[in-house]
């Protein structure tokens, strides 16, 4: 049984007598440069914070054996004037469904896939070995990105754990990305890497009073992901500060490519950091109908909407022009009741809704990512063979509906996904064309485009809404950042979201960081509940 921690125990380790906690990349960096601490006594001053909270928070499901050593050799390059990039020795994180070929797992935090081998890292993981930084270890998550069940514990997963909200332990951190997002939080990591197909990245930054930014897809390479959607799939940032998921980005940005959603080269993110000051003359729209709409009604989000409309107010007072909008699709892809991916047409369960996309491509890529495995030992070839291991593992698994608590529906969504493998290729074509349709330039364009009266961006809430508007820049695969601005009664964390089309970072970096000056600090964790063993569900009971 965990006892009551006390509140002494859950101040942060110092690094070489040096206090890091609210420390940017920047500053690490400027310490590391000058010799106050080494890498290596950072991988030590995380490893152990990671020691000290994740019995109960459990952000990290695997630490890498090989940190120390790694910090070892990148201090020597150091000593011998060799910095390869602004994170140079900076330790981070990265979600348990993007590869790494090394001493630890690649599971996408399911035990069916245990002890499996992939041929090499994932792009992301040797852009970033490259420029210098430490995988300090791999986060959990919602077990196979959320895509397991309709209704389950969010932040579960059968290697990792009940992962929880450092704010209050009674609470989901969000998800699916749920690992990456608190420990970023709770001073874990430096910074970490989550990935989205719809919301796994942006709300669990939100929910955990972190920087969080989706790229374009496109824009971040997804090879060696345990795919989702590669339609919608992205690698995304979570970060303490906008300054360092800009630092973060410019390195895992893909140049010269070109992809689906009209990503181009990206410029160097780094640069484009504002203050307030930055905010006078800007056009910010804030679509009303479906999204903040939705939350001017919400009892259960009243303090939230309240919070969300004096930071827009402050914005109006630093010089910015607030704007009343409306998604021209609105009712015909975003549901009354908030974040709904079956939703289409203006009607749910719609077969050209995101959810035909996701279940198809998932089925399908997830099958070809199996076949790639140098080593499988549970000999998992296919969707079906990890229904049949959660079935088989029941009591862990909870592959039968009413075995575990985690996963009360069992894996229905997975069964879903096998119903739609016969599908012809046309019904998948015809559901993305609509969504991107209904969600570009019927949707984010469309409303940014203003009748020719252009805006710089768009504000969203990104739980007071539903969920609602993040689901729209989520279908046309376009880039969103949320910064934190405020917690509510229960001491959960929220944010703003700020949207653009594709491969606007550059400006979503810019107003976010003048936001994020407007604002102020976050808040710092309190560990509310530190001993709660609640479920926290989310989704359709059934």
């Amino acid at each position: 049984m965990v006892t009551a921690t006390p509140k002494s125990d859950f101040r942060m380790p110092r690094c070489n007598g040096i206090d890091i906690e609210k420390f940017k990349i920047s500053q690490l960096q400027s310490h590391l440069r000058s010799g106050a601490f080494t890498s290596v006594n950072v991988v030590q001053c995380y490893r152990q914070r990671i020691s000290q909270l994740n019995p109960r928070i459990k952000a990290v499901i695997e630490i890498n054996p090989d940190a120390l050593e790694i910090a070892r050799k990148l201090d020597e390059e150091r000593q011998n004037g060799i910095v390869r990039s602004p994170l140079h020795g900076i330790p981070f994180l990265a979600k348990d469904n993007i590869a790494t070929k090394d001493k630890m797992q690649t599971t996408a935090g399911s035990s069916a896939l245990l002890g499996t081998v992939i041929s090499r890292d994932a792009r992301v993981i040797t852009l970033l070995w490259e420029a210098g930084a430490i995988l300090l270890g791999k986060s959990n998550l919602s077990e196979f990105a959320s895509m397991r069940a309709s209704y389950y514990s969010e932040g579960y997963s059968s290697r990792g754990g009940q992962n929880r909200n450092p704010y209050n332990l009674a609470h989901h951190p969000g998800g699916s990305s749920s690992g990456s997002a608190s420990a970023v939080a709770c001073n874990m990591c430096a910074f970490a890497l989550g990935t989205e197909t719809d919301g796994s990245v942006m709300f669990p930054a939100d929910r955990c009073a972190v920087v969080g930014i989706k790229p374009s897809v496109g824009l971040v390479s997804t090879e060696g992901v345990i795919p989702e959607a590669p339609s919608l799939d992205t690698v995304g940032v979570f970060g303490r500060y906008v300054g360092d998921v800009a630092i973060v980005l410019d390195v895992i940005a893909v140049r010269g490519v070109c992809s689906d959603a009209g990503v181009e080269s990206p410029g160097i993110y780094i640069s484009n950091l504002r203050k307030t000051d930055a905010l006078k003359g800007v056009r910010f729209g804030i679509p009303w109908k479906r999204v903040w709409e939705a939350a001017s009604k919400s009892m259960e989000m009243e303090s939230q909407y309240r919070t969300l409309m004096e930071v827009i107010d402050k914005m109006r007072s630093a010089g910015a022009e607030i704007i009343n909008v409306d998604f021209p699709s609105a009712e015909e892809i975003i549901s009354p009741q908030g974040w709904d991916w079956t939703f289409a047409e203006g009607k749910t369960n719609s077969i050209l809704s995101e959810f035909t996309v996701v279940r198809t491509e998932f089925y399908h890529n997830l099958k070809e990512y199996l076949s790639s495995l140098e080593r499988n030992p549970n000999n998992i070839n296919s969707l079906e063979d990890i229904i049949a291991y959660n079935i088989q593992h029941s009591p862990e698994e909870g592959g039968v509906s009413g075995t575990h608590p985690a996963w009360p529906t069992g894996q229905d969504n997975f069964d879903k996904c096998i119903k739609s493998k016969h599908w012809s290729a046309s019904v998948h074509d015809e559901a993305l064309a609509y969504i991107h349709l209904k969600s570009r330039s019927q949707g984010i364009d469309a409303v940014l485009a203003n009748n020719k009266n252009p805006l710089d961006a768009l504000l969203v809430p990104l739980q007071a809404d539903g969920g609602a508007a993040c689901s729209v820049a989520a279908k046309a695969g376009y880039p969103m950042s949320t910064i934190p601005v405020g917690v509510d009664e229960e001491g959960v964390p929220f944010g703003i979201g700020l949207m653009h089309t594709a491969g606007k970072e550059e400006e979503l970096v810019m107003w976010a960081s003048a936001i994020e000056d407007l604002v102020g600090k976050r808040r710092l964790p309190k560990f509310e509940n530190w001993e709660a063993n609640n479920w926290p569900y989310i989704g359709c009971p059934p």
